[in-house]
């Protein structure tokens, strides 16, 4: 971001001062970069099916013992020993989400 204001800076400032402030926002936005690396570097990746496990779901197509429920916005194929309307997921195999009763109710 700071690398676009130094070259909006190159053509409203008057010379010398346009490439004294282009040089200023490269240096700041390599800066801005090398900093942002080091904070994101070694932190896990939290997307996918394991993220969801200890969520609460709500059953789309009834599980019977397999059907789908929705999770966190998103359809997911699951499988319930019992009939239940929602659940929380215990864990999963694959794609597919096993789901129990939950005790409490899904947020809204």
């Amino acid at each position: 971001m700071l690398i676009l204001l130094g070259i909006v800076l190159v053509f409203l400032l008057p010379s010398p001062w346009n490439w004294f402030g282009f040089a200023i926002c490269v240096i700041l936005g390599v800066g801005e970069l090398f900093l942002w690396n080091r904070k994101v570097r070694g932190q896990p990746i939290t997307a996918g099916s394991e993220t969801l496990v200890g969520e609460i779901g709500v059953v789309v197509t009834p599980l019977k013992p397999l059907g789908q429920v929705r999770v966190r916005g998103s359809i997911w194929a699951a499988r319930s020993e019992t009939d239940i309307d929602e659940g929380r997921v215990v864990d999963r195999k694959e794609l597919t989400l096993i789901v129990e009763p939950s005790p409490e109710p899904a947020p809204l």
